[in-house]
């Protein structure tokens, strides 16, 4: 996958998103490529699978004070601490902007579908991608903080093959 047409996706569709739902202009995000090793977190990462003749992750990562900036502008409410109305603002903010990469990537690597977000909020906790993966990261800076929009695409095939129970192989448990 092209780094740099993705990072414009990215960047187009969180600035689309932002000023759209939000009201906000953020600055365009600073892009860079990383492998998907171990990610450490103090916060909340949302997640969400996409599928097709390619297929891969899109991700938000934000601090607490991020997530509930955006649950306050997007329900027009205060929320000063992280509960189930703020994971949901940001499993939407993922839908929203993942979704419109996948919308502007399908015109080049055809249909794809999304699957439904994951949220994840606590601290000193892990992510890590399966297999080899290069991701796509683009960090917003927004009022001293930042969002990280991060994402990776590969040829379906070969993401079936990076793990061995996606590639079709069976096997037999003994009991």
């Amino acid at each position: 996958m092209n780094h740099e047409m993705l990072s414009d996706f990215i960047r187009r569709a969180t600035a689309d998103v932002f000023s759209t739902m939000l009201g906000v202009e953020l600055a365009p995000g600073d892009a860079s490529t990383d492998n998907g090793a171990d990610d450490r977190n103090d916060g909340v990462v949302s997640l969400i699978g996409m599928a097709g003749a390619w297929a891969g992750t899109g991700s938000i990562t934000c601090s607490p004070a991020v997530a509930c900036r955006v649950c306050s502008l997007m329900l027009m409410s205060e929320f000063a601490a992280v509960n189930d109305d703020v994971l949901d603002a940001v499993a939407e903010l993922t839908n929203m902007i993942i979704g419109g990469v996948k919308n502007e990537l399908e015109p080049h690597i055809g249909p794809l579908g999304l699957s439904l977000p994951t949220v994840v909020y606590g601290k000193n906790f892990t992510t890590r991608s399966a297999g080899k993966t290069e991701w796509t990261v683009l960090r917003f800076p927004w009022d001293g903080e930042s969002l990280t929009v991060r994402m990776f695409m590969a040829p379906a095939e070969k993401t079936a093959h990076s793990h061995p129970h996606a590639a079709g192989h069976q096997y037999a448990l003994e009991v």
